[in-house]
């Protein structure tokens, strides 16, 4: 295996709750203080298309995987799901899940950003924390800046605030990064700590 290889490309999101809340440069620099380099970054207002694009109704797994989140958080509570949302069935909680996921990024500020490095995909979700705030670890960024949860957020009847979207895979992050970013956008260059750290 060549070093190569092991660079990936991902896709980060400040979402709504993260740029209103001014934490774009402390997300920014936790990734970069770890040698992740940023080689794409705007703001947009996301257009519902794009939004529903990005949370696709054709990914089952990602959406019957929230849902099966969204049931562990319930039960670690003690909420009946079935009174709460109407069903306990992880697929049709998850898609109720995605239809507030797209109305919170649709035409709301959005920063997009792709980092780059070696393992990206996992090492910026090892940093993000679990997407359940109250879960994630401290010294991650939700674990240190957020403290929502599925009940938290299902009871009123919205996404969770956790922040940022991070690409779950590398499969993840090549179908999204052409969705927010042209070829043209991505720009390649050297940091200064690469000769250094790789």
């Amino acid at each position: 295996m060549k070093l190569s290889e092991l660079i990936e490309q991902t896709l980060l999101l400040v979402k709504p709750d993260g740029v209103k809340r001014g934490l774009v440069g402390e997300i920014i620099k936790r990734l970069e203080a770890t040698g992740l380099k940023l080689v794409a970054i705007k703001m947009v207002k996301p257009t519902k298309e794009l939004a529903e694009k990005h949370y696709p109704e054709r990914r089952r797994e990602f959406i019957e995987g929230m849902g099966k989140k969204t049931l562990e958080n319930y039960k670690q509570l003690g909420i009946n799901a079935k009174e709460n949302l109407g069903t306990d069935n992880p697929y049709e909680i998850g898609l109720i899940i995605r239809k507030w996921l797209v109305e919170m990024i649709a035409d709301e500020p959005v920063v997009a950003m792709v980092f780059e490095g070696p393992l990206a995909v996992s090492l910026v979700r090892k940093i993000a924390g679990n997407t359940l705030p109250y879960l994630a670890q401290p010294g991650t960024i939700r674990g240190d800046l957020s403290f929502d949860s599925s009940a938290l957020a299902n009871l009123q009847n919205r996404a969770i605030k956790n922040l940022i979207h991070a690409s779950g895979t590398k499969e993840e992050a090549d179908y999204e990064i052409p969705l927010w970013f042209t070829k043209k956008e991505i720009i390649s260059y050297q940091r200064a700590e690469e000769k250094i750290m790789l």
